[in-house]
């Protein structure tokens, strides 16, 4: 994975691009130094979900606290800073209703341990308070907690897309070993996704969900195939060289 951010090169998808206009979204599963290190030494920005385990300190108590006791669990770091204020968050929903989620959030500036300086922002839903909180580090110190907030929300269109690319065009059905193999899988994988979201010929527009659009492209190719047969058939000495292409089909199966 690291080598792999190393070498992507994403003017070779998307053009000439300013760095500092690309943000990595990832959870804590990714929670790594050596990829936020190497996301940040290409001039992105990310932000992360971290662990509760990861250490970070303070940028303000640097000074004053011997450095041994800087370190300390991100966890352990925001109840040692009760002082910060709360700030209500008012996130909104993807449903039909127009519900908005509200969480709220405490931010303040510190350093990530063997990464450097970033925001740190605890966070939790309103209605569970002490609940599951969860910690972000954004290494862009011109946005705000709910900025940070509202796109981590973001990363759960990817968690969708993961579903969907899994269920209905064989994402996990890898039956290679090397990297360059996988990549590939994946890169035709994506490739189907984007082709089937353009609205093939026949496919109504208004279909949204892949495996609805999936049916009825199976059944206009269906169709087509039929209207290639009756056409055939129709013409003169079409009966014979229908059956000479069927004798054909058996002899190659």
């Amino acid at each position: 994975m690291i080598d792999y951010l190393r070498q992507l090169d994403l003017g070779d998808y998307i053009g000439s691009y300013d760095p500092r206009d690309v943000v990595v979204f990832t959870d804590s599963g990714y929670d790594n130094k050596k990829i936020e290190t190497a996301i940040a030494n290409k001039g992105w920005h990310f932000i992360i979900a971290l662990g509760k385990t990861r250490s970070v300190k303070s940028a303000t108590l640097a000074l004053t606290t011997p450095q041994s006791k800087q370190w300390c669990h991100i966890a352990t770091f925001f109840r040692h800073h009760r002082w910060l204020k709360w700030q209500t968050i008012r996130i909104p929903t993807h449903g039909t209703k127009r519900k908005r989620m509200e969480c709220r959030a405490r931010d303040t500036i510190g350093y990530l341990r063997y990464v450097g300086q970033v925001q740190l922002v605890c966070s939790e839903l309103r209605k569970r308070p002490d609940g599951r909180r969860k910690y972000f580090a954004c290494n862009d110190m011109r946005v705000t907690a709910r900025q940070i907030i509202l796109g981590y929300r973001l990363r759960w269109a990817i968690e969708l897309f993961h579903k969907t690319v899994k269920q209905h065009l064989g994402f996990e059905d890898v039956a290679t070993h090397g990297f360059d193999s996988v990549m590939s899988h994946v890169h035709w994988v994506y490739c189907s996704y984007i082709l089937l979201h353009l609205s093939p010929p026949g496919v109504s527009a208004q279909v949204k969900s892949l495996g609805d659009t999936q049916r009825q492209l199976q059944h206009v190719l269906a169709n087509n195939e039929k209207r290639r047969v009756l056409q055939k058939l129709t013409q003169i000495g079409g009966v014979q060289r229908y059956k000479d292409e069927l004798r054909q089909a058996l002899a190659a199966a």
